[in-house]
């Protein structure tokens, strides 16, 4: 594996390449960005493994959506200063790893991004074999949301929770138009699958995020189009399949929290509240398939924010960013700090000097059981989860 790099954002942040099986368009790689470590400390799979003394309890990946890119750092400035070391992998075939002659954003299948996901957990030191001393919290963009919602369902107890950033968890039209364009999109993916399909978007989306216009956020719009990527039949049809995936039930076992606009506006021409609305996603529509992720799911509705709800105005993603804070302390609360042995109560002068190293032990060993009961829980969460899904796909 590369070392890491100085990144695109600055002084501030460092990127390692993580090479990929090549497919039909040449190589592929996948990037991941975080904060730079002070001292250069290391990131890979070992050191990420074995040092918890910084005062951080989790681990962060966060993934993109369509046409975009990782450049939002206030949201890793939020998840470091809560206790996490944040992550953002930038997926194959967008921003920094997009490559020469490769159809952005192209996949036939979102479960290919499990290469890209798993690389990326390897490198922060997530194996999957539960050695990390850090619980790992998932946070997806829109089709990133999305994509690692599948991931956690197909990957129970890999995860200690997923947070959602208006997830594209259905289609604009609902599922009946999702169900009347398949078969169409379907076949156009088996004949043309990379043709370019017609463009729908705007550029709404862009004039009231970026500060080239309406905005006040400053981004590559090489890698993050005014009008976004031309979408093709076969990705479109990757993602039809996820979403009825989604409606038939997921059973993530993880506690889930949704953050979405309280409003869409999905309209053929500019309007002002496209300043303060979702103008991508049906987001009623997804707030009601949103239930069907888990047995434990938070939906948070925020009046006023955008399609990237850390992108909206400072009020409406300042209002954000406390209902995740709020979440993360009822669900990944910090580990309480073990009390020193100078500062525990003496034993009686009666107790047998061979009980003088019992607390220590029994203080480790309830840490251990206290770790192992969290692992069972999410475990039996997970099971039940998967059960009830399973009856429910019988009815």
């Amino acid at each position: 594996m590369a070392d890491w790099q100085p990144d695109v954002l600055g002084d501030d942040y460092e990127q390692l390449t993580l090479p990929l099986a090549p497919d039909d368009e040449g190589d592929v790689v996948a990037t991941l960005v975080r904060r730079r470590r002070p001292g250069g400390a290391a990131a890979d799979g070992a050191g990420a493994a074995t040092t918890a003394g910084d005062g951080q309890h989790l681990d962060v990946l966060y993934v993109h959506g369509w046409s975009d890119y990782f450049f939002q750092t206030e949201l890793a400035d939020f998840w470091e200063a809560h206790g996490a070391r944040f992550h953002a992998l930038d997926l194959r075939k967008y921003g920094r790893s997009l490559r020469p002659g490769q159809t952005p954003g192209y996949v036939t299948d979102l479960g290919t991004y499990d290469e890209d996901i798993e690389a990326a957990l390897a490198a922060i030191g997530h194996h999957g074999d539960g050695r990390s001393p850090r619980e790992l919290v998932l946070m997806g963009h829109s089709t990133g949301g999305l994509t690692l919602s599948l991931w956690l369902a197909r990957n129970p107890g890999r995860a200690a929770a997923l947070v959602l950033n208006s997830p594209w968890l259905e289609f604009q039209t609902r599922e009946v138009g999702r169900l009347l364009l398949e078969p169409v999109i379907g076949a156009r993916a088996r004949l043309t699958p990379t043709r370019p399909l017609p463009n729908v978007d705007l550029g709404f989306y862009t004039r009231s995020v970026s500060k080239d216009f309406d905005g006040e956020w400053t981004y590559d719009l090489a890698w993050r189009p005014q009008h976004g990527f031309r979408t093709t039949p076969a990705w479109l049809s990757a993602v039809f399949h996820g979403q009825q995936t989604v409606a038939r039930g997921l059973s993530i076992g993880a506690p889930v929290l949704v953050l979405l606009s309280a409003r869409s506006t999905l309209l053929p021409r500019w309007t002002p509240e496209m300043m303060h609305t979702d103008t991508a996603i049906d987001v009623d529509g997804v707030a009601q398939r949103s239930v069907q992720l888990g047995d434990l799911v938070t939906v948070a509705r925020l009046d006023g924010a955008l399609h990237d709800v850390v992108l909206s105005a400072r009020p409406v993603r300042a209002l954000a960013y406390g209902r995740i804070a709020q979440w993360v302390g009822a669900y990944l609360p910090r580990p309480t700090p073990p009390v020193p042995d100078d500062d525990r109560a003496p034993a009686p002068d009666d107790a047998p000097r061979a009980a003088s190293g019992l607390g220590p032990l029994l203080s480790r060993l309830g840490a251990g059981a206290h770790r192992a009961g969290r692992a069972v829980a999410r475990a039996v969460g997970s099971a039940v989860g998967t059960l009830r899904g399973t009856r429910a796909g019988r009815r």
